[in-house]
């Protein structure tokens, strides 16, 4: 339920609807706004009786948010969320933010040229996991703690943000320490007790679709992390299971424009997790450009035929540059900008 107040209401009356609502055994979100100040009621399990808030003073509607997703929703919050990172980075305005990055952190050779590599090509943020999550208990599963400091000696050098991946709770809070975004992976998307520690992190959030999750499961996943006070979540559509070989998964570009209708939070692509072919990682993230994402998410190694885990889809650093000369013309078609990376000490 969402209780919007008339212009110009007094803090007092936005006080009285908080406290009201706190009577009634329900959470109150007082979200300010350029106009006017919504308050949204949260914990309830079906439809409140809006008769006690509907007289307050100051009160000018009481909505009924029909989705079962509630703060993610465009009926909670019609502006679209920007998502405020260091260095003056944003990602959900007008600028178009670009993560680059190898799959995995190998050695601090790789990672340290890798992250010099995609910011000379234009990207503003760096992605590299210490920890894999892989479908094969024997393969690479990255350097733990270790790989988080050799990220953050690359930030140090090239002033590149940080996003990597938390596995578990445990995890998370070693992450947090380093990261300036976490990332939740797509076999995480509904670790639920993972979610709710990330939602008490304060660091911004991406959660990654999962391989079969549908928009709305997406958005309910995000939830979670709303629910518990972080509100700085970034979704990211990477592909969902489908029956044709000839990618690996089904790189689903309309999720853009849907969740852009149906939430009010930013969405970046992965088209490199999307298709699993480095030759179709070009052509499908400026078609995710074009298709509206607020960023893309492209895995980039030193030399793709020597990664420990997904070489097939990483490019080569010659083929980011490119690409990131392509997205920087289609950005500008439909009105916006490529994010450009900070100088180092800036």
């Amino acid at each position: 339920m969402l209780i919007v107040m008339r212009h110009g209401a007094t803090d007092a009356e936005v006080q009285r609807v908080v406290a009201v609502i706190e009577e009634m055994g329900y959470r109150a979100h007082p979200m300010p706004g350029s106009q006017r100040t919504a308050v949204g009621l949260v914990g309830n399990d079906g439809r409140v009786d809006a008769s006690r808030l509907e007289g307050l003073p100051g009160v000018q509607e009481v909505i009924q948010v029909t989705k079962p997703y509630k703060q993610v929703s465009r009926e909670w919050k019609a502006d679209s969320t920007v998502v405020q990172l260091g260095g003056g980075v944003t990602i959900g305005g007008t600028d178009v933010a670009v993560i680059a990055g190898p799959c995995s952190v190998e050695t601090e050779r790789q990672i340290l040229e890798a992250a010099h590599q995609v910011k000379e090509a234009g990207a503003v943020i760096l992605r590299g996991g210490a920890w894999k999550p892989r479908t094969s208990p024997y393969a690479f599963q990255g350097l733990g703690r270790p790989g988080l400091k050799l990220l953050a000696k690359a930030r140090e050098e090239t002033g590149l943000l940080i996003c990597t991946e938390a596995m578990d709770p445990e995890g998370l809070g070693y992450v947090a320490e380093v990261a300036d975004i976490i990332q939740i992976g797509a076999r995480n998307m509904q670790n639920f007790s993972l979610l709710k520690v990330a939602g008490r992190a304060k660091k911004p959030v991406l959660l990654k679709r999962g391989m079969s999750a549908t928009v709305e499961e997406l958005l309910l996943s995000a939830e979670y992390v709303l629910a518990e006070g972080n509100r700085e979540v970034i979704l990211c559509e990477r592909g969902i299971r489908g029956f044709d070989p000839s990618t690996r998964n089904v790189f689903d570009l309309t999720a853009i424009p849907v969740v852009h209708k149906l939430s009010h939070l930013p969405i970046i692509a992965d088209p490199s997790h999307g298709t699993g072919l480095r030759d179709k990682v070009i052509p499908m993230a400026r078609a995710a450009v074009a298709a509206g994402a607020d960023g893309i998410m492209v895995e980039v190694h030193p030399s793709p035929d020597k990664a420990l885990s997904d070489g097939a889809q990483s490019l080569f650093p010659d083929q980011f540059a490119q690409l990131m000369r392509e997205v920087k013309v289609i950005a500008e078609v439909i009105g916006r900008r490529v994010a450009e990376p900070a100088s180092v000490g800036a």
